[in-house]
């Protein structure tokens, strides 16, 4: 038993050190492949607008609108909902409803992003278009459409998140708010709230992380248009509008065309770069708040 025990261990730890391996050497080789276009482009590369690669004039100002304003709809949409049926399941839930409804949520946030892509195309396209036509919008495939997606897609991922952080709040300080005689409205919002928040706050990065990061249901309703920018930067227009994300451009058959000449090629690699470093940021930011819950579970 001691020595099966071992090799479990053992194994472990050698599928850490080989995904630890994959993960640096990932990191290299993108961080590598990003010299060429720096030298090129400077900083420039992420605060200008302009991507014509026929002209070899490369920047992602652009893909990085697109992905920040993608985020920030997803997570208006779904911070509010997912908190909401957090509270929901978490506290008044018990027994095997809760299961059932926990079991659902959790097998929603695995659903492939494809499916979610396809619906979005046939149903939520249209209902944007008609929503936003005293926008004059070109069509459907705009970011405000991938924002919606996106944020019905986690959903079910900050949900179950945010209900672990209220369960991981301990049933003795429960019965001792409310032997202090506050109700129930009040021991959840002064004594399960607080001490449940971090959790919270992690489980929106690491949906924020998954938004920042999501590509092919963002391809199929984005529009993929290069160089669009707010003109003045408060401008709503731009969300009635085609984009373009860093997951939409890598996702496309640009990055095909790009491998046989090394200032494209390099120009891609570096946007897969910068969201690889903007999702790396999310999940560890969101690991460190979730260390105290991952230390007190309750049962």
């Amino acid at each position: 038993m001691r020595l099966l025990i071992r090799s479990i261990k053992c194994g472990s730890y050698l599928l850490s050190a080989a995904a630890l391996l994959v993960f640096l050497g990932l990191f290299g080789f993108l961080g590598s492949g990003s010299g060429r276009i720096l030298q090129h482009e400077g900083l420039s590369f992420w605060n200008q607008a302009d991507w014509f690669f026929r002209a070899d004039t490369y920047g992602a100002a652009s893909m990085l609108y697109g992905s920040i304003v993608v985020g920030i709809i997803a997570m208006c949409l779904a911070a509010p909902i997912s908190l909401a049926g957090a509270i929901f399941t978490a506290e008044y839930l018990r027994g095997w409803p809760r299961t059932i409804v926990k079991g659902t949520i959790e097998l929603l946030a695995g659903i492939p992003s494809v499916v979610y892509g396809l619906l979005g195309v046939l149903y939520l396209r249209p209902i944007v278009f008609e929503w936003t036509q005293i926008f004059l919008p070109e069509s459907g495939d705009t970011l405000l459409t991938a924002g919606i997606l996106v944020g019905i897609m986690i959903i079910p991922t900050v949900l179950s998140l945010s209900d672990d952080a209220f369960r991981s709040v301990s049933q003795s300080e429960r019965e001792t708010s409310r032997a202090l005689g506050l109700t129930d409205n009040e021991v959840f919002f002064h004594a399960i709230f607080p001490r449940a928040f971090p959790g919270v706050i992690a489980a929106v990065l690491l949906a924020l992380g998954r938004a920042v990061g999501e590509t092919i249901a963002v391809y199929l309703v984005v529009g993929r248009a290069d160089n669009r920018l707010p003109d003045p930067w408060y401008s709503l227009q731009p969300l009635v509008e085609a984009g373009q994300t860093l997951t939409s451009k890598l996702g496309g058959s640009e990055v095909h065309m790009a491998y046989g000449h090394s200032l494209h090629w390099s120009a891609i690699v570096t946007l897969g770069f910068t969201l690889l470093a903007i999702v790396m940021f999310f999940v560890i930011l969101s690991e460190v708040l979730l260390i105290p819950f991952k230390k007190y579970r309750m049962p």
